[in-house]
């Protein structure tokens, strides 16, 4: 069962504020990742590397939490805990998203020439917490 985001965290999310995500480590630890974050409807899209920790970690224990804390308000937070798919579809196209939306660039470059696989990764919430919203 999946829930629904408010209106004012929507309105977090569109914003180009950084994200925190948590993923479960296979000893059951946890890794924290700073990450650019959009959505779609109320799923949360991440963007990363085939291969890379969080990505690992995910196709082990596909549970995760995400927290936006924006800069301007310490207390103020949104925290979504969901259940993640992942798909290589439309990764170019996300990483390039949300380099426009942090940078305002058509392209995201850091990948250009390297044989880095991009990987959208698809948070269905389960659990949304706000505080300050």
């Amino acid at each position: 069962m999946s829930s629904q985001l408010s209106d004012a965290a929507k309105a977090l999310i569109d914003s180009p504020t950084f994200a925190v995500l948590g993923t479960v480590e296979p000893d059951g630890a946890p890794h924290l990742s700073v990450v650019w974050v959009t959505r779609d409807g109320d799923e949360l899209l991440v963007s990363t590397v085939e291969g890379r920790k969080k990505h690992l970690n995910l196709v082990q224990d596909p549970r995760c939490s995400i927290l936006l804390n924006p800069d301007d308000a310490p207390y103020t937070y949104l925290e979504v805990r969901g259940i993640v798919t992942m798909t290589k579809e439309g990764g170019r196209e996300l990483i390039d998203r949300l380099a426009n939306k942090h940078h305002g660039v058509d392209r995201y470059t850091a990948d250009d020439g390297t044989d880095n696989v991009r990987v959208v990764v698809r948070i269905t919430p389960t659990k949304i917490v706000e505080r300050g919203l």
